[in-house]
Formats: C-alpha cells, structure tokens, sequence
C-alpha cells in the first residue's frame, strides 16, 4: 500500500475526466428525462459495467470475496444517498446556470465541510481558513450576479436557484464522499482495488434499486423513456462507472480532501467542454469568479 500511495493522484486525473464527460451527457438528456430520470442513468447503466470492473479485478488480482465489517453498510447507505441527492441537486443547477458556472460551484465543496464542521461541531477555524473562505465565496459571487440589466426576484431567480442548488449539490457530495471512503475502508482480506471495486458495485446496485423502484411506483414513463434512450444513456453509465471507479481507487489510498482538492482540474476540463460542446463561451467576470474559487478552495485544504 505504502509503495501504490502514490497512484491516488492519477487515478483523481482520470476520474475527473471521466465525470466530466459524465456530467456533459446527463446534463444533454435533462431535458427528455427530467431530473431524476436523468439522474437514474448514471446508476442504472453504471451498474452492470461495475460489475464487469470487478469480475476483471478478482480475476487479475486473484482476491478472495472480501469481508465487510459491519460499519460497511451505514457508510454505504450514507454514500449511496448523498450521492444520489447530490447529482440530482448538479443536474437542477445546470438547467440555471451554465455548465462550467455549475461545476464551479460544486469544487466549493470543502468549504461545506469547513462550515458544517464550525456549526456542528466547533472544529476551530484559524484566520487563514476564514480569509479563505471569504475569497472562494467571494468567486461564487461575482461568477453568479450578472451586471446591470432588472434587479426584481424574477430576474434573480435563475442565479439564486441555481446557487442555492449547486451549494447544496457540494454538501451533498463532500459527505457522499465521506461515506463511500468510509465503505472501502470497511473491506477486509483483499487488495486496495477490490475494495473499491466491490464498494462501487454495492453502491450502484442500491442506487439502481432505490431510484428505479421511485419511478416505477411514481413515473414509469421517465423508465420508458430511458429505454427509449439506450444507446446515449448506455455511454453515460459507463462513463459514470468508469469515473466511480478511479474516484473510489483514490478514495482507498488517501484521504478525501486530498482528491477533491486535485478534482479541482474538474473547472478547467468543463470550461473545455462547455466552449467546445455547448457553446457557452466565458465571460470575463465568470472568469475571474472561478480563479478566485480556486484560489479559496486551495487554501482552504492546504492550510
């Protein structure tokens, strides 16, 4: 393990990568699918490719099935439904406000977890910590006011839901991280890979059933109509799968702070993707909000 340490930084690259595609897909069949529908893909089609993920594992690795203690599956449920809240919340914010804006409000994660530690649980937080706090805040803010134009709530709507869900999109995915790293870290007699493996298909597999059972007592057309949906539906899975995959690999050998200060290379991937597949060009001020993001989230862990 000591001497693998080191691959949590690689394995953060391609994750992040890969949900960045991942999101770029699911944000494309918001529209047919709603929200929760798709939401679902990344479950529902990520499962059977977890599966095959940890078939090659077992095989190459030639672990045995792995032990669990019994803290597994609280941390899982934890992960498991934060997650699901979590991308539900992404996927709401990007039909507000634009791809990258949105992603940039998630990477403001950590500072979630400073405040929730503050407010809950009075972890102390030094000067430097505050300031910042104040600067990534700051970034939100200029990124998300857009200048001049009608100051009434019906123009303010779309940037306050859009902040106010993406901010929650960052709780929910700073302890859906916290939960599934405490998971792997449940998995007893088998390598790093296997746990995470193996984490991943537990994972999907109670998402799939939880979010397919809501549709088939509450909307069985959004079920129709992803079937209808196959073959984009089927790339996103994967895609969610495979980024689950290295996500979790660098969640077994460090700790979670760590990989989502890394993931910040997320912001500069979606601004990519967001001028090439969207055509949604970044101003000057969304610019500048970001930098400060960045700069406030990086201080903020490394301090």
């Amino acid at each position: 393990m000591i001497e693998l340490a080191w691959l949590w930084s690689p394995f953060t690259l391609i994750g992040a990568a890969g949900q960045v595609a991942r999101n770029a897909m699911q944000r494309g069949l918001t529209g047919p699918l709603g929200t929760v529908g798709a939401t679902h893909i990344r479950f529902l089609f990520g499962f059977p490719f977890s599966l095959l993920f940890l078939a090659g594992v077992l095989f190459v690795t030639g672990d045995a099935w792995p032990s669990l203690s019994q803290a597994f599956w609280p941390w899982l449920v934890l992960g498991a439904l934060m997650q699901i809240a979590g991308t539900a919340l992404m996927l709401a914010a990007m039909t507000e406000r634009s791809f990258v804006v949105t992603t940039a409000y998630i990477k403001t994660e950590p500072i979630q977890a400073a405040a929730f530690g503050f407010a809950f649980l009075g972890d102390h937080l030094t000067i430097v910590k505050v300031v910042a706090i104040v600067i990534a805040t700051f970034g939100v803010i200029v990124t998300a006011l857009r200048p001049g134009g009608s100051k009434s709530f019906a123009d303010l709507r779309p940037t306050l839901l859009g902040l106010a869900a993406a901010a929650a999109a960052a709780a929910a995915f700073a302890l859906s991280a916290v939960g599934f790293r405490g998971a792997i870290l449940n998995v007893h007699g088998v390598s790093f890979v296997t746990s995470a493996s193996f984490t991943l298909v537990c994972g999907l597999l109670l998402q799939t059933v939880l979010l397919t059972s809501y549709l088939i007592a509450r909307d069985r057309e959004v079920l129709r109509a992803i079937m209808r949906l196959w073959k984009p539906s089927l790339f996103a899975g994967f895609m969610g799968a495979f980024a689950s995959q290295f996500w979790y690999l660098a969640f077994a050998l460090t700790a979670v702070a760590n990989v989502r200060t890394l993931a910040l290379v997320e912001v500069l991937l979606a601004q990519g993707v967001a001028y090439y597949s969207f055509k949604q060009p970044l101003s000057l001020r969304e610019f500048v909000g970001i930098v400060l993001i960045v700069i406030g989230v990086a201080l903020l862990v490394a301090t």
